[in-house]
């Protein structure tokens, strides 16, 4: 098979979460080690950092990658979703794996995925690691896709466990409660091997404290360690922060600027400056300010808060729940503009009601579905959003949406795009000036 053909059957084959949801969760790790044992555990043979979290392990996946490179090491990178291509979620120093290097494993494995039947996620899990292991990458970063737990990545035993934050997301599955969300991705927390928690919480604080205590893995939580200076919080996109770490202080242009990208940073620093102390790795400082500043270069990353066009200005970002939103939503109602038109799109298992509380009244709405059987119909979304007074029109695609938003607009005017990551990979295409694949 060929490239395309290896897609549709991977696609077709496995059931894939991100696209048919709850029928493609696998609540136990029983398929994820069988194919280890076919792979003959190649995990075993990288070292490894482990990032769970409701939101932002994707953009700290990203930097510790970025700054590690920048540090001279080779990076492996596992993150999920993919927005443009498959191949997006597997790279080794920025760059993706080939289309030969998926057909050669998918016609090496096939059969052994047919009697595991594995989902789509347990295939990719155990693709990376080959990968990985068979390119002898010095460390790899890998995201977890959902939970910690249960999750497929968690047969490795990391350098270090990163948990960035706990909100309200994938409740049928972890739970409907921040406790107990948090005991799921307090899952990754390994014996003796460091954590770094993100953000604080009175209600996940406890239930790290204990499963740390118990498994005698010192926990570090990023705000107590890490202090973050924002120089120009009036700033849309390109952040200009300063930050004290112990006696260190650091100045650092980061181009991921959101306002939720400040406690994401504080998160990196914070592991950063563990792997140094601990002397698992060795990271200069400059490595650290030129990893953070070349992030979206070096691993091509996308879809956080990112500019799509300067006039109309048109800014996409992939949150998609109310822990997330809650912090986007205000940033872009910062933004002066003469119109604020709002491009949104959700899957058909979000809390929707707790999602479109958070929307402004006093936009133009253009409701889409995304090209995926999860998404959730443009017209029972915006017959939802009324109810909230959110006012606009539906349309069968996200192109067609986006497209007549930017006909709509006047130069001065404000585009967003958003509510799901499925939304953002659907517009992205039509900025190919902004797409490698």
């Amino acid at each position: 098979m060929n490239y395309k053909e290896t897609l549709s059957y991977l696609f077709e084959s496995l059931p894939m979460y991100q696209r048919v949801g709850a029928a493609a969760y696998k609540a136990d790790l029983e398929n994820t080690i069988a194919i280890m044992d076919v792979l003959n555990n190649p995990y075993r043979n990288f070292k490894s950092i482990h990032v769970a979290g409701t939101n932002g392990k994707g953009s700290v996946s990203h930097m510790m990658a970025s700054i590690l490179q920048e540090a001279g090491y080779k990076v492996g990178l596992y993150t999920s979703p993919h927005l443009i291509d498959f191949r997006e979620r597997i790279r080794i120093n920025g760059i993706a794996i080939s289309e030969k290097a998926v057909c050669k494993f998918v016609k090496q494995y096939k059969s052994d995925f047919e009697r595991i039947k594995p989902s789509f996620f347990e295939m990719t899990v155990g693709m990376a690691f080959d990968y990985f292991a068979n390119e002898k990458v010095d460390i790899a970063i890998i995201e977890v896709g959902m939970g910690g737990r249960l999750d497929s990545t968690n047969v490795i035993t990391p350098l270090l466990s990163i948990i960035t934050n706990i909100g309200l997301d994938h409740t049928q599955f972890l739970g409907n409660t921040i406790s107990k969300i948090a005991s799921e991705k307090a899952g990754i927390i390994k014996q003796n091997i460091p954590v770094i928690i993100g953000e604080s919480n009175p209600e996940s604080n406890p239930v790290f404290d204990s499963k740390a205590k118990e498994l005698d893995a010192p926990i570090i939580y990023a705000e107590k360690m890490v202090k973050i200076e924002d120089i120009d919080p009036s700033s849309i996109f390109d952040k200009k922060i300063v930050a004290h770490i112990h006696s260190k202080t650091l100045h650092i242009n980061s181009p991921l600027a959101g306002n939720y990208q400040l406690k994401n940073i504080a998160s990196v620093l914070c592991s950063i400056e563990r792997l140094n102390t601990n002397r698992d790795l060795i990271i200069p400082e400059k490595s650290i300010q030129n990893g953070i500043e070349n992030v979206i270069k070096n691993t091509e990353f996308k879809g956080r808060w990112q500019k799509l066009q300067n006039i109309p200005l048109i800014i996409c970002d992939t949150g998609h729940n109310a822990h997330g939103l809650s912090i986007t939503i205000p940033k872009l109602m910062q933004i002066p503009c003469s119109k604020l038109h709002i491009v949104l799109g959700t899957v058909n298992d979000k809390n929707i009601n707790e999602i479109l509380a958070l929307f402004p009244q006093n936009a133009e709405y253009y409701f889409c579905k995304a090209n995926i059987p999860r998404a959730l119909d443009s017209d029972e979304l915006r017959k939802i959003a009324s109810k909230y007074n959110l006012i606009g029109k539906s349309f069968l695609s996200v192109k067609e949406a986006v497209k007549v938003a930017i006909n709509s607009a006047n130069p001065k005017d404000l585009i967003f795009i958003g509510g799901s990551n499925f939304v953002v990979a659907d517009a992205l295409p039509l900025f190919p000036e902004l797409v490698t694949f």
